[in-house]
């Protein structure tokens, strides 16, 4: 059983809404009341994506035990190529800056995805993406997870179902 820590949730979600706007580069008008200030000299904020499930519907789980740890990976998949099988045990958000993809849930739920979309992708839930081209797909991911964890698990044929 984890142990609650009152507040950490908030923490890592904060950081990871942060790191999202950082490197979307995408802007829209927000109120000067959402803690940034400065709209009267042109800060625009936009939320990007935000939420307490997984674009396939599942809540998302805890933040793990330890020390946090914040990644942020720039994945390029050439057009066509179709990635293994795999999960992630963290939680992560993404969002597409170039082409076009597909994610694919073991029970074959589908998210197409094109460039300047944002997802919060699937905890420990075994899945696969597909570059669909013409040109490839670029994809910025933040992941909170800890020191000691990977950001991502390949599946193997046996034991996905896939």
């Amino acid at each position: 059983m984890r142990k609650h820590v009152p507040g950490a949730h908030r923490k890592h979600a904060w950081w990871l809404s942060l790191l999202l706007l950082c490197l979307s580069g995408a802007a829209a008008v927000r109120a000067e009341s959402d803690g940034h200030g400065g709209a009267s000299q042109g800060v625009q904020v936009e939320t990007l994506v935000q939420g307490a499930a997984s674009w396939n519907g599942a809540p998302l789980r805890v933040y793990p035990r330890g020390q946090p740890q914040v990644s942020v990976l720039r994945i390029t998949i050439p057009a066509g190529v179709t990635l293994p099988r795999h999960h992630h045990p963290v939680i992560n958000a993404g969002v597409l800056l170039q082409g076009r993809m597909e994610v694919i849930s073991a029970d074959n739920k589908r998210l197409e995805l094109n460039a300047g979309d944002a997802v919060i992708e699937m905890v420990n839930s075994v899945h696969y993406g597909k570059s669909l081209g013409p040109e490839p797909a670029v994809i910025v991911v933040v992941y909170a997870g800890a020191v000691g964890l990977p950001t991502t698990v390949r599946e193997s044929a046996t034991s996905s179902g896939l």
